[in-house]
């Protein structure tokens, strides 16, 4: 992650407190479960047909030109690919719901890709690599167990619903994990990192839960 105090001079000081005071508060919390199969909406959530925009205060345009991901750490293979080089790379199709920490849920999204199954088959995690943490363009870090992001509906996303993924919503590439909150698919991704032991990211070290699930209701640690 960017040191907080070059981090924290450029995001809405005020929206990370807040969101600090409702982790320590619980706000939202019902303490109930579900799971994916008997409940689509989580416990606490509720639908919206739109695409509430939340992050913390800077949008970066990154022309797709001058967009890099590096893939490094505990692999075979570390790679870097150019938006030439990711486009070149089979793409995939999904359709999944997401789920916010803040209390929305969006069914049936579109999404256009590269799988991150078939990343791994070219990177060629090593066996102790137990974690991955996702890198974004503005500092931001989160953490997810590789089981997690090795999941068979888990997408580097370029498109949503037909169109390019725009600045506001992580464009142009972002990972797409359906089974975990949201805020564990990082936006403007330009690395991912292979690890041993866990590193918890941005929101993990300010009160949010370090794994994450919607059905367990595991907004906060």
């Amino acid at each position: 992650m960017a040191d907080d105090a070059t981090l924290l001079g450029k995001v809405k000081r005020k929206l990370i407190e807040t969101k600090q005071k409702w982790a320590g508060e619980g706000r939202l919390l019902t303490v109930k479960t579900g799971t994916p199969d008997a409940n689509r909406l989580p416990p606490g959530q509720r639908e919206v047909k739109n695409w509430p925009v939340l992050d913390l205060g800077i949008q970066p345009e990154i022309p797709a030109a001058k967009w890099r991901l590096d893939i490094d750490g505990l692999v075979e293979n570390p790679t870097a690919w150019s938006w030439a080089d990711y486009k070149a790379q089979p793409q995939a199709t999904m359709t999944s719901d997401i789920h916010c920490v803040t209390a929305w849920s969006r069914f049936d999204n579109k999404w256009e890709g590269v799988a991150t199954r078939h990343l791994l088959d070219i990177v060629k995690p090593k066996p102790e690599a137990k974690f991955v943490i996702q890198h974004s363009f503005d500092g931001y870090t989160t953490n997810v167990p590789f089981e997690a992001f090795a999941g068979e509906d888990v997408l580097l996303a370029c498109r949503w619903e037909g169109k390019p993924i725009v600045a506001e919503h992580g464009g142009p590439v972002r990972l797409v994990l359906p089974k975990l909150y949201l805020w564990k698919s990082a936006k403007w991704l330009t690395r991912l990192e292979f690890v041993a032991e866990d590193k918890p990211g941005f929101w993990e070290v300010r009160g949010y839960h370090n794994h994450g699930d919607p059905w367990l209701e595991e907004r906060y640690s």
